[in-house]
């Protein structure tokens, strides 16, 4: 059972399509892992064995019988507890929606379903994804599996940990300001944000209306382009989602990184960095060279604008969904939630409103700038070597906590205010054996070509495949 778990989300849905597996098997392997490894992870708020098992038969009996399976036929997964699926469980990561069930399903959920996938159960995050450690005061914070003290990433935590603790092969995060890129790093996986609106957020916890997204986590890049051909797509049931249309990203995967221009931040996403965080980086950046890409090293424009703008909006953004629990039960909220929304009561909105008008002007002369560079953009998905969760304890830390607590994100929330795709894929260790990221960016739309460059870097090498020691222990 152990080698079952150890399948990419591919292999998976390929072996159980050929009969090769079944999908009680994947399931089985998942939950025993799941027994041995959570209880030092705690990646897991809910489940729901009873129904998985049933999913699980029907998706073999779907098999025996021939009938027409859909790219994730059989596979099971867990998903960041905060899409909503009609009936069952949905906590937000906090107390007070620790008994909500929504009477509506999530688009995203529908469209995995619809590809033969199915949930066995909510996976923990920070209290409203807003943190990007792992903390969580109501169901306990969760922990990294390849070195436990260490935070997982944020918010979407029980997503990059499960993936990583090989007990799910895939999990939807959401990333408001690195929160699917922050676990993925952490964890040693494969996260993608995708550009803003390339996904439907219905029956998903809002938090941002500017910012959030809706993406995967897997084991590897053509993981997730797998799921991002199932999931993407205009929703007429959230009208902001994007008319695009949707392309086989699996298709742009061939490798060939010739001529392709990389660009390096000159400064920025380097500053403060740690030297192991740069090594990774620069050891990559080798790599991908080896491959036939070019690479260029120069300033970015406008990111002290990107950064004033983009504070703005996702306060002001995130306090109006809270007023109301904020006024008639202000404690139930951890310290730094608090900490985090109240100021966004204050910023007038002449202030919001000229970070939202400015948004597509910056966005464009961004752009036009950078991509007449380059194609894609890499750096550190977190420049510093992992902080503990200890360190990044804003709620009970020494002053300073504070300072780490904000580095963790400081690489990715550029790319949410602009709305570009980026993803984050493992390229080596830290000295305390936690797992460094590497992050790629491309222009709107571009997820096909940061895929391109993902799995092409991870042809070469095998971050990837390596695997936390409690779950070799456990196996």
């Amino acid at each position: 059972m152990a080698g079952l778990a150890d399948l990419t989300l591919i292999q998976a849905a390929d072996r159980v399509a050929s009969g090769e597996t079944t999908s009680l098997e994947l399931l089985r392997a998942c939950w025993a892992n799941l027994d041995a490894v959570n209880p030092q992870v705690n990646a897991m708020i809910w489940q729901d064995r009873e129904d998985a098992e049933v999913k699980a038969r029907a998706a073999d009996e779907a098999v025996r019988t021939k009938q027409r399976l859909g790219p994730l036929h059989g596979v099971p997964m867990a998903h960041k507890d905060m899409y909503y699926q009609a009936g069952k469980l949905s906590t937000c990561g906090s107390a007070l929606r620790k008994d909500f069930r929504p009477a509506i399903t999530a688009t995203v959920i529908g469209r995995l379903s619809a590809a033969g996938a199915f949930t066995f159960g909510g996976l923990n995050m920070a209290e409203f994804a807003q943190n990007p450690t792992g903390h969580n005061k109501t169901f306990g914070d969760c922990h990294n599996p390849w070195n436990p003290p260490y935070i997982t990433g944020g918010s979407s935590s029980g997503s990059g940990a499960s993936v990583a603790a090989r007990f799910n092969y895939m999990a939807l995060g959401s990333d408001t300001g690195g929160s699917i890129r922050l676990p993925a790093s952490a964890c040693g996986v494969t996260g993608l944000k995708p550009t803003q609106t390339r996904v439907s957020r219905y029956g998903v916890m809002p938090l941002s209306f500017s910012h959030d997204n809706v993406g995967p986590v897997a084991r590897t890049a053509r993981d997730c382009a797998r799921v991002l051909t199932a999931i993407a797509g205009h929703d007429p049931l959230d009208p902001t989602s994007a008319r695009e249309p949707v392309p086989d990203y699996e298709s742009f995967m061939d490798g060939d990184l010739r001529g392709l221009r990389i660009g390096v931040p000159a400064i920025g996403f380097l500053d403060g960095a740690d030297a192991p965080v740069v090594a990774a980086m620069e050891a990559a950046l080798l790599v991908l060279i080896g491959r036939g890409a070019v690479v260029t090293r120069f300033d970015l424009p406008l990111m002290d604008a990107i950064a004033a703008y983009g504070g703005i909006v996702s306060r002001a953004e995130a306090a109006p969904i809270h007023a109301e629990w904020m006024r008639s039960d202000p404690q139930a909220y951890g310290a730094h939630i608090s900490g985090r929304m109240y100021p966004g009561y204050a910023i007038p909105a002449a202030y919001y409103i000229e970070a939202l008008s400015r948004r597509g002007p910056v966005l464009r002369a961004f752009a036009a700038e950078v991509f007449a560079k380059a194609d894609v953009l890499v750096t550190p998905t977190i420049r510093t070597c992992l902080p503990t969760l200890a360190e990044t304890d804003i709620d009970r830390g020494p002053p300073g906590t504070e300072t780490k607590f904000m580095a963790v994100s400081a690489n990715t929330r550029p790319f949410n205010y602009l709305g570009l795709p980026a993803i984050s894929v493992p390229c080596g260790f830290d000295p305390n054996g936690c797992p460094i990221g590497l992050q790629i960016a491309g222009r709107p739309f571009g997820e096909g070509r940061i895929l391109k460059v993902a799995g092409a870097y991870q042809s070469d090498t095998d971050w990837h495949w390596a695997k936390p020691p409690m779950v070799r222990t456990a196996a």
